[in-house]
């Protein structure tokens, strides 16, 4: 069965597997974390679950995060020493809340930092998948995330939405739900002009 419309994607036969995208402005906004939003997120990701549909949620927001937290300019993007603090900070925030709303539905959470060449190398692209299938057998929600303490600009997705659909291919998911407050697709950044 194929999915032709919004509504298949909560259908368990059109969409075994969906991996939803969360872009950092609607995890983060300018007073911190918007709990109440991921709170209404989780609910959703509870009731797919509850379907008997596998989730995977990539989720961004944690450089956003820990620049907030560590105070730092430019959301936390001044320099590449700087995202990699504000990440290394976010992340570990990120994760916990996670682990948190999930385990008020029952759902156990399940971090995955990922780099480019995790899904490049053939070798760490099996190790990766075969991790995937684990945790999806076990009923576990992996959350995902580009590995942002380590990754340099050589070696980044560059964004989630790059990253989700990797993930995708990787869990052989169903389909890919990108949410953001960003309207439509891009071919590059949204700021770019030539966009």
């Amino acid at each position: 069965m194929s999915i032709t419309r919004l509504s298949d994607l909560a259908d368990k036969t059109a969409c075994p597997r969906l991996v939803v995208k969360v872009g950092s402005s609607l995890l983060v906004g300018r007073e911190g974390l918007r709990r109440a939003w991921v709170e209404g997120l989780v609910a959703e990701i509870a009731a797919a679950r509850a379907r008997g549909q596998d989730v995977i949620v990539v989720s961004s927001g944690a450089i956003a995060l820990g620049a907030a937290r560590l105070g730092l300019e430019k959301g936390g993007r001044g320099s590449l020493a700087d995202a990699q603090a504000a990440a290394a900070v976010g992340q570990i925030a990120l994760s916990g809340l996670w682990a948190e709303l999930l385990g008020r539905h029952g759902l156990t959470a399940a971090q995955l930092l990922l780099t480019l060449e995790d899904l490049e190398d053939r070798r760490r692209y099996l190790n990766a998948t075969a991790t995937l299938t684990r945790l999806l057998d076990a009923g576990a929600v992996p959350v995902i995330n580009e590995n942002d303490s380590v990754a340099t600009q050589e070696i980044r997705f560059g964004d989630n939405d790059r990253l989700a659909a990797r993930v995708a291919q990787a869990a052989r998911a169903s389909a890919v739900l990108l949410l953001s407050d960003v309207d439509g697709l891009y071919d590059r950044n949204p700021k770019d002009p030539a966009a």
